[in-house]
C-alpha cells in the first residue's frame, strides 16, 4: 500500500486510526498498530513494529528488526540502529497483566541509538547522546554523552555530528 503522501510496502500494515507523515518510507514486514503517530520523512526498515501509544517524530530512522512499544516517544531526527530493543514492563512476567504499569521512555532529538543496545523502560535519552552498539542503558543519559556498556556508562561527549569532543 502506498499513496501520493508516503510509501508502504506491500507485505506490511498501517492499521486503520495510525498516523503516517508525509514522504515517510515504510519497507517490508512492518506493522503499524491504530494510534500510533509517524512523523514526516520517516524510514522504517524490515521488520518494525509500532505500537498504538507510540510517538514518532520528523526525520526518524528506524532500522530493521526493531519494536518501538506503547508509551514510547522518539523526537525528531534519532537513529535507531538494527535491532535495538525498548522495553516497557520493569518486571515482566507472562502471567500478570502489567500494561497499566508501562513506563514512559523518551529519546530527545538527535539522539543515536547503535545496533543491539536495550534501553529499559522508564529512561530519558537526552538530545544528540549517542549510545554504543550492544550498551544496556538503565538510567537517563545527558543530553551529548557518548554512552557504552552493561550497564551503560558515560565515557565522554560528542558534538552534534556525533564526533567525540576531547
Amino acid at each position: 500500500m502506498s499513496n501520493k503522501l508516503f510509501y508502504i510496502h506491500e507485505s506490511s500494515y498501517a492499521d486503520e486510526g495510525a498516523e503516517i507523515g508525509e514522504g515517510t518510507k515504510i519497507w517490508h514486514f512492518c506493522h503499524i498498530m491504530p494510534g500510533a503517530k509517524i512523523g514526516k520523512n520517516c524510514s522504517l526498515g524490515q521488520n518494525v513494529n509500532i505500537g498504538s501509544r507510540a510517538v514518532i517524530g520528523n526525520g526518524v530512522k528506524i532500522q530493521n528488526n526493531v519494536s518501538v512499544y506503547d508509551d514510547v516517544i522518539i523526537e525528531d531526527d534519532v537513529f535507531c540502529g538494527p535491532s535495538c530493543v525498548f522495553t516497557n514492563v520493569i518486571n515482566p512476567r507472562s502471567f500478570v497483566e502489567r500494561k497499566h504499569e508501562y513506563k514512559k521512555t523518551i529519546v530527545k532529538k538527535g539522539a543515536s541509538i547503535g545496533a543491539n543496545a536495550t534501553i529499559v523502560c522508564g529512561v530519558t535519552i537526552g538530545e544528540y547522546a549517542l549510545i554504543g552498539a550492544g550498551s544496556v542503558v538503565t538510567k537517563d543519559i545527558p543530553a551529548y554523552a557518548l554512552v557504552y556498556g552493561n550497564p551503560a556508562r558515560v565515557h565522554g561527549a560528542v558534538d552534534i555530528n556525533g564526533d567525540k569532543i576531547n
